[in-house]
């Protein structure tokens, strides 16, 4: 009786490296959970549609429309961008932002980062000063607003006039002079802001590995030196994404220049976003929504252009 011999199995195929993976045909895709998935995922999808993808396609078709929201709206074609870029307060309220993302970078964006690294360095009562850190983030922001203004009162009586009195500095005029109205803006904002940034950064000290710290140390490195050869380096990620949401937060700055001064005195804190609001709410009966919409889309494609700019640019300097 002749012995029967069994084929081996046929090795799978290998694909090779880089080689595209064949497209599935609609059958492979439906016995492998593809319309299970698509099941789950449609609330989702509707959700988002209706909510973000509906109000963005909305804000473009009304960009080209001359429309109040009351009477039928009427196509214009870029007139709307034309009739904001030959407004002369365009270019006052570009450069009052600018100037405030100046100061918010130079004065709010390394403030988070000391306050982490002396919180860090704390032995004890850390989780107090967190919780403090923390708090104006937590306080209503019209609150905080009307309680800024009780401090910027303008004259010797007020609070920070007193205070300053006291080593003989002041009175200044803070809200009152247009050359010192953006300044006060930036010093409100960043302690309402910097609470949540401080929280991030500690957060990301915990990742450093603590032999670092050990080792410079150990080569008598005081904290300046731990800190600009250790913490620096290892958070250069973290540091980057915030930045980038720093001025894109700058750039559409509306709360403090509308709480506080209106956009006064004289024009001196007229932001993009607050003259997209007056735009839209006190130009005419119902607004004038296609000049907003068309400035709100210039707003959106400068700070898209710049972000794209921006990864490209840190990439290589945030993994490396």
């Amino acid at each position: 009786m002749a012995a029967t011999t069994t084929a081996p199995p046929r090795p799978a195929p290998v694909r090779p490296a880089g080689a595209r993976r064949p497209p599935r045909s609609p059958a492979a895709w439906l016995r492998g959970g593809g319309l299970h998935n698509l099941v789950f995922l449609l609330p989702l999808l509707v959700v988002f549609g209706v909510f973000s993808w509906f109000p963005i396609v909305r804000a473009v078709l009304m960009s080209v429309q001359e429309t109040n929201l009351v009477t039928d709206p009427t196509f214009v074609g870029l007139d709307n961008f034309r009739h904001v870029l030959a407004d002369p307060l365009l270019w006052t309220a570009v450069r009052n932002t600018l100037y405030f993302a100046f100061l918010a970078l130079l004065f709010g964006y390394p403030v988070p980062l000391v306050a982490a690294v002396l919180m860090r360095e704390v032995r004890r009562a850390r989780g107090l000063y967190s919780a403090l850190a923390y708090l104006p983030v937590v306080v209503p922001p019209v609150v905080a607003v009307l309680l800024w203004k009780f401090f910027y009162k303008g004259g010797p009586t007020g609070v920070f006039n007193t205070i300053l009195g006291w080593v003989g500095l002041g009175p200044f005029p803070w809200l009152q002079d247009a050359s010192w109205a953006m300044p006060s803006l930036v010093l409100a904002a960043t302690w309402a802001g910097a609470g949540g940034t401080v929280i991030i950064y500690l957060a990301a000290l915990t990742s450093v590995p603590p032999e670092l710290y050990d080792a410079s140390e150990v080569d008598g490195a005081g904290l300046w030196r731990k800190v600009w050869h250790v913490t620096l380096p290892q958070l250069r990620g973290v540091l980057f994404i915030t930045l980038i949401l720093q001025v894109i937060g700058t750039a559409q700055v509306f709360l403090e220049p509308y709480l506080f001064t209106g956009g006064g005195p004289n024009n001196a804190t007229v932001t993009v976003l607050l003259l997209i609001y007056r735009y839209a709410f006190q130009n005419s009966l119902g607004g004038d929504y296609g000049a907003a919409t068309a400035l709100s889309l210039m707003l959106a494609a400068v700070l898209a252009v710049f972000s794209v700019l921006y990864f490209r640019l840190t990439r290589s300097w945030s993994t490396s």
